[in-house]
């Protein structure tokens, strides 16, 4: 399928296949013959539900600004970690490989993600050569994918559920007050779901990767957040230290040599164009 609107021109790939199951791609490109900066787009949800459909109006600001955006869909719920980052990490590879056809740079090449997605979009990012992560071969003729992998420029997040298991804690703990919350909803539950136990938790988690000091890629990274948000802006109930999540993995992040920055918007402008706003001059700072 494809369309075009105000200049925008939008189609739709079947990027990757299991089985009969096939997962699609949904490619915004701005005016202009290109080859255009491209940005990997991940969708929240908790890693259980949710499509690339609810990308579409960050990815439409993104290609007024003059960035291509792939939104993709990717395995998740039962499918269970790592499935998602596999096909991410496809994704990415993909989109490289296929980049002069579709008027692309695969030169220029980034990832953003909202909640979940800024999770796996960060973990991915780190993580490119991971073999559990890169192992779904990219195919075509001999040498022709070679040289091609799952690096991208930079990383934008969206309030970013960054730190799996201290979130899932988090909301277990709301969830035995006198009071519950109404955000906590069914959280613990999709963190069992996709994740079924703590200890894969802390393995796929780029907080305690840090921590541990694991030998990571770390380019530049966003955190865009809003606030008050007790889901996303919280302190680990477990953390010693005096910074919640945003600062925390900022902290932690540059002390791995990465450059990351915490943008705070309002949150009841969460969603809207102030959520994109301070994404444009970080993309054109390492996108060009």
């Amino acid at each position: 399928m494809a369309t075009k609107t105000a200049g925008i021109a939008t189609e739709d790939f079947d990027y990757l296949h299991h089985g009969d199951r096939a997962l699609k791609l949904r490619l915004f490109r701005p005016a202009g013959e290109g080859p255009h900066p491209v940005i990997v787009d991940i969708h929240g949800g908790a890693w259980c539900i949710g499509d690339l459909t609810t990308c579409e109006d960050r990815d439409v600001m993104l290609a007024e600004n003059g960035y291509a955006a792939a939104a993709i869909d990717f395995r998740q719920a039962e499918d269970r970690y790592p499935s998602s980052l596999a096909d991410i990490n496809y994704a990415v590879r993909w989109v490289k490989k296929n980049a002069a056809d579709l008027g692309l740079d695969a030169s220029r090449v980034a990832s953003c993600g909202q909640s979940s997605g800024g999770h796996l979009a960060l973990l991915a990012a780190m993580k490119p050569d991971d073999p559990r992560y890169a192992e779904i071969p990219l195919g075509g003729g001999p040498g022709e994918s070679a040289g091609i992998d799952a690096t991208v420029k930079c990383v934008g997040m969206l309030w970013p559920v960054i730190n799996p298991l201290s979130r899932y804690r988090h909301a277990l703990a709301a969830r035995a007050s006198d009071d519950p919350p109404g955000w906590v909803g069914d959280l613990p539950e999709r963190h069992d779901t996709y994740w079924v136990d703590e200890e894969t938790m802390r393995e796929g988690n780029p907080v305690t990767i840090l921590e541990a000091g694991e030998k990571v890629l770390t380019p530049p990274a966003i955190w865009v957040q809003g606030r008050p948000d007790p889901v996303h802006d919280y302190r680990d109930p477990d953390y010693a230290g005096d910074l919640n999540e945003p600062e925390r993995l900022a902290a932690l992040y540059r002390a791995a040599g990465g450059d990351c920055d915490v943008a705070y918007i309002a949150q009841e402008g969460r969603g809207g164009p102030s959520s994109v706003e301070p994404l444009l001059p970080f993309f054109a700072m390492h996108l060009g």
